[in-house]
Parts: C-alpha cells; sequence; structure tokens
C-alpha cells in the first residue's frame, strides 16, 4: 500500500507541474496591423510637371514622392501612360524616387502601401499629370474617366441609361465631348456632342453596351477615354 501510495503522489507532482504551465503569464504575439493608405506628394494632381533631369527630347526623369505612411514596409508605385495605356509598376521601401517617363505625355499614378507578414494592402488616391515636352504650349485634356455606370456593371431593365463621366485638362480649356456608344466592343457610333459632363443613351433589354468619350479643348486636341461597358437586364 506504501508503493501504491508514493506512486500516486509522484504521478499528482507530475500532473500538477505539467498543468501549471497555462498560467505562467505567457504574452500572445503582437497582432498583425494593417498598412495604412500614403497621401501623394509629387507629381501633382492635374498640373504640368516640369521639372526633373532632362534625358532626351523624349524621355526625363521625375522624382516620384509622397509620405510615409502608418504599419507600412514598402510602397508599390504604380504609373499608367494614358497616351499609350501602357502600365508599370515598381517596390520600394523609401517615399520616393526617380523614374525614367515619356515627355509631353499624360500620366496617372498611385502608389499601394505593403506591410510583411500580411497581404493586406492601402491604395492612395490617384493622380494624373502632364509630363513637360519639348516646346509644348497647349497640352490636350487627360481622357475622361467613367462615374455611372461602373465598368461590368449591370443595371435593372430600362430604356433610357444616363452616362456620366469626369473631365480634366491642365490648360482648362475644355470645349467639349462626343460620346461613342453601341454593342461593340469597338464603338464607333457618336450619339451627341455636349459640353455637360452627362448624357443619356437609349438601350434595350438583356444587352451589353460599350461607351467611350472623345474631349476637345480650345486648340482642337483631344484624347479619348478607354472603352466602359455595362449590361441591362
Amino acid at each position: 500500500m506504501k508503493t501504491i501510495y508514493k506512486i500516486t503522489c509522484i504521478s499528482s507532482l507530475l500532473l500538477a507541474s505539467c498543468g501549471g504551465g497555462s498560467d505562467d503569464g505567457g504574452t500572445e504575439p503582437d497582432p498583425i496591423t494593417t498598412p495604412k493608405a500614403t497621401t501623394l506628394v509629387f507629381p501633382e494632381n492635374n498640373t504640368e510637371c516640369n521639372e526633373g533631369a532632362i534625358i532626351s527630347d523624349t524621355r526625363s526623369s521625375v522624382e516620384f514622392s509622397w509620405s510615409a505612411a502608418a504599419d507600412t514596409d514598402s510602397y508599390e508605385i504604380n504609373i499608367k501612360n494614358l497616351a499609350t495605356g501602357n502600365s508599370s509598376s515598381k517596390t520600394v521601401t523609401t517615399t520616393s524616387d526617380a523614374i525614367t517617363i515619356d515627355r509631353g505625355t499624360p500620366y496617372e499614378w498611385f502608389i499601394v502601401s505593403k506591410a510583411n507578414g500580411t497581404t493586406e494592402t492601402a491604395t492612395s488616391a490617384t493622380w494624373k499629370f502632364y509630363n513637360q515636352g519639348v516646346g509644348t504650349e497647349n497640352y490636350a485634356p487627360f481622357p475622361a474617366d467613367v462615374i455611372s455606370p461602373n465598368r461590368g456593371a449591370t443595371i435593372a431593365t430600362t430604356t433610357t441609361v444616363s452616362l456620366k463621366w469626369s473631365g480634366e485638362d491642365v490648360d482648362d480649356d475644355i470645349v467639349d465631348y462626343e460620346i461613342l456608344f453601341g454593342t461593340n466592343n469597338t464603338p464607333t457610333t457618336s450619339i451627341g456632342v455636349t459640353t455637360e459632363t452627362t448624357l443619356d443613351a437609349t438601350v434595350t433589354a438583356n444587352t451589353v453596351y460599350y461607351w467611350k468619350v472623345i474631349t476637345k479643348d480650345s486648340q482642337d486636341n483631344t484624347s479619348s477615354s478607354e472603352v466602359f461597358e455595362f449590361k441591362v437586364e
């Protein structure tokens, strides 16, 4: 009986020793925080960029900059040539970077904030600018941006859809907009010219429509937007 009693005591001590670890005051790992969006600084929105190192008649190096974002380890710079539609991206750990781009060309850019240990990201606002060219006195308008219907949207059955967009120009001399509209994914049919930023289009049910905006300024410079599409139920 004594032997059994000793074994029981030893077992109890071992159990107590193993169980005590749950209350040892161990700290939880720090939670992973999501990165915050940065604020863009330069090139400024809707302006002509006349700074940077000129490399040739067609190329220059521009210093892009933005503010430091909280809980962020790196920044992805996204730049799109609005004349060609070509996009590029680059990841850096600083809040500025010199990038070589075309002169006399419209661009848009934004920054994606990233943090180590998480796939969560945060995206800044998107800014547009013109990179100054050789002897350019008047710039073509920026390509128009869609407001509604949103690209890829499906809308309830109706006979009329109000197309809405936004237009901007460094010289602030936009004269009018022409809307090309139809069921072909490269619309060529003009449904009107307007000085407003909205135009009604006649539609039918169960149809996908495509449209684009041609923006013209006082010097007859024009720009063509991307093709936007939506479906009517």
